[in-house]
């Protein structure tokens, strides 16, 4: 490697051994361990704009091990994105653009949230995906608008994950060939060398996904790393993994290759011992003006940019349409005729009243928004038939038909959520997936990822309750909505008919840069009669469905199937004023203002019963102390969904009963 290479290197392990060594905290390891490896990559490779981080054809960077925080920061300090000094002094500080782990939205030049591991891997999938999806659509004859990679760094604990044997084994189906990974195999985690429970065949099952797999690269040596590099994309049918055998903590003398180095700071003395390992001479936080020159890419990145520019105005000229679709699609604006087709939709559904189940209204629904939102990209966890995902002109997207907008992701819930979190966050499509409710367990930590990142993912779950029957306890939800509702920055709606499902899809698509969970049942439920003031409330998350004269002595809030059983409990209670209100999206209510709220729920009307078939400790703060809620606290049964209600007590009989006594 030349001197001039490894001091470019050497910028990044001193820059980043030092900042961790002022926060006290972190990992140096990795970024001193993989400095020689990014040095090639971002220099020779790597199309990206410092000036520009939206610049819809730059290849995408992610940092999977995301531990190694001070990598990405240092590279994009050095390359010359708007990460000055300071904020690098400031390195896991409150308020800083330089958190402990990546955060999205932070640091210019961040990709995607890395930290819990294996899940970057799966984003830049996604982002492969996206990538090959968008040229499918839009590339035409000499003319490849959409032409990037998407390069990732993990490391051994990434790979140990099972998310990242999800993704990973999906990737090699597809042939995402712009997907090129490195590995950096140093051999060590926080516990020590991980011979002791890590000796998986890596490089052999990576060949077993179909991948092509470039084994044995000195990580240190840039020839190598150039080779491997050229090597992967000369291969555009497979995503290639590139195997960097790499010494953990590069540099310093008492600490490199051990797991001391891994999680901590160096210390000041090793800190000291490193400059004069690596024949450093500058204090820390100074970098001197030739290493800024080696680095800064804004003049090569403007100048790539405004090539690809020239040649996007050749495609208008050529496809003028095109382009001002791509462009639109780029910028996350929805189509002019959206609005007008999802409320056509919703009329036509008030006017026929159709007695489906809402997975059923959630799949004719997609069918219908489809057609007008041609970026909507669906899919399901091997589920299609079941989730209603799929649509009749929906086209499978695969290897051989790149320009499809369907996605089937096998049994992998899991990888499936942050795989649409990457597609997500690529930008240029809507992606959305189903499965059953219960097993959105398997995908919570990429549910919770879409919500801190604030993307605009849709995930949809069928088979809502103990209404699925027989399948028995292993498949029934029980406590998944509520924890749902608790995920900040995430809108959970669970529709009682195929109005409100019509118009949970139309929030969820408009929703854009927060993400949705859709939630539907298994079985048909009547559709009921609305105003046009009810239907505009629905998009409130709670609203007053059938109402009494004056001030009601009761109200009962219900979700979902058991909106019927409310509405049949009114009925019943002809004795009584009786309100029943319908929230089918918790969040979207507790945002709306307090006139509203007071309207729907008045704070003078104590008596409250609330009924939903899941847990009931989630109600309270609607009901109050001196209210009743009606659900399960315990696990279901195998028996048809009638029979599982009546068990269980969640009945008309059992709201009556309920408003009986507290009213």
């Amino acid at each position: 490697m030349s001197n001039n290479r490894r001091h470019l290197a050497n910028a990044v392990r001193v820059l980043s051994m030092d900042a961790v060594q002022k926060a006290n905290s972190c990992h140096p390891g990795a970024p001193m361990g993989m400095a020689d490896i990014a040095e090639v990559l971002w220099n020779d490779y790597l199309k990206h704009n410092p000036t520009n981080t939206d610049w819809a054809d730059r290849d995408r960077f992610v940092l999977s091990n995301g531990h190694g925080s001070m990598l990405i920061y240092s590279l994009l300090h050095l390359s010359g994105y708007d990460l000055p000094m300071d904020e690098i002094k400031q390195f896991r500080q409150l308020h800083s653009r330089t958190p402990g782990h990546p955060e999205y939205g932070y640091a210019p030049g961040v990709e995607t949230t890395t930290g819990p591991l294996g899940q970057g891997i799966t984003n830049a999938v996604g982002m492969a995906i996206a990538e090959r999806m968008l040229a499918g659509q839009f590339n035409k004859p000499g003319h490849d608008i959409v032409d990037h990679y998407t390069y990732v760094f993990h490391g051994d604990g990434c790979l140990m994950e099972g998310i990242s044997h999800e993704a990973c084994s999906l990737a090699g189906t597809l042939g995402l060939g712009k997907l090129i990974m490195f590995w950096d195999d140093n051999g060590i985690s926080i516990d020590g060398e991980v011979e002791g429970w890590f000796t998986d065949d890596t490089p052999g099952r990576f060949e077993s996904y179909g991948w092509q797999v470039i084994r044995n690269v000195d990580g240190h040596d840039a020839d190598e790393i150039k080779a491997a590099i050229e090597t992967a994309k000369a291969n555009s049918d497979q995503p290639t993994l590139i195997c960097c055998k790499t010494i953990i903590g590069y540099g310093s003398p008492n600490k490199a290759g051990s797991h001391d180095c891994h999680g901590a700071a160096l210390g000041e003395e090793e800190c000291q011992l490193v400059r004069e390992e690596l024949g450093w001479e500058y204090e820390p936080f100074v970098i001197p003006e030739d290493v800024y020159a080696g680095w800064d890419a804004r003049e090569k990145g403007a100048a790539a940019e405004a090539e690809w520019n020239k040649r996007f105005e050749a495609y208008r000229a050529e496809y003028p349409e095109l382009a001002a679709e791509f462009e639109r699609r780029i910028k996350g604006e929805l189509p002019e005729g959206f609005d007008a087709a999802a409320e056509a939709w919703i009329h036509q559904l008030r006017e026929e009243k159709p007695g489906w189940a809402t997975r059923v209204a959630s799949g004719k629904t997609i069918g219908a928004f489809a057609a007008a939102l041609p970026e909507l990209v669906g899919g399901s966890a091997d589920l299609a038939p079941s989730n209603n995902t799929k649509w009749p002109e929906a086209v499978a997207f695969s290897k051989d038909t790149p320009a499809g907008n369907y996605l089937h992701y096998g049994v992998r819930e899991f990888g499936m959520s942050h795989i649409m979190n990457g597609m997500a966050l690529h930008g240029g499509v809507i992606p959305f997936g189903g499965t059953f409710l219960m097993f959105s367990e398997y995908a919570r930590n990429a549910i919770r990822m879409s919500a801190l990142m604030k993307v605009g993912t849709i995930f949809v779950y069928t088979h809502d309750s103990i209404g699925l029957g027989e399948d028995g306890p292993t498949h029934q939800p029980v406590e998944q909505i509520a924890t749902l509702r608790m995920i900040p920055r995430m809108n959970t709606w669970r529709p009682c008919d195929a109005v409100e499902a019509a118009v949970a899809w139309k929030v969820a698509v408009k929703r854009r840069k927060l993400p949705t969970t859709l939630v539907f049942t298994r079985q048909g439920l009547p559709c009921n009669e609305y105003t046009d003031d009810q239907v505009a409330n629905i998009e409130r998350g709670g609203y007053i469905l059938s109402d009494c004269e004056g001030t009601p002595d009761v109200i009962i809030i219900a979700t979902g199937s058991e909106v019927q059983l409310a509405l049949a409990a009114q009925k019943e209670l002809s004795d009584k004023k009786v309100r029943v209100v319908s929230m089918p999206c918790t969040e979207a209510f507790d945002a709306q203002d307090e006139a509203y709220r007071e309207s729907v729920l008045p704070s003078s009307v104590t008596a409250r019963v609330a009924v939903e078939a899941g847990v009931t400790g989630f109600w309270g703060k609607y009901v109050g102390l001196n209210g009743k809620v009606i659900g399960i606290d315990t696990f279901g049964e195998s028996a048809p969904a009638a029979e599982l209600f009546k068990l269980f007590g969640i009945t008309t009989e059992a709201v009556v009963e309920a408003v009986n006594e507290i009213a």
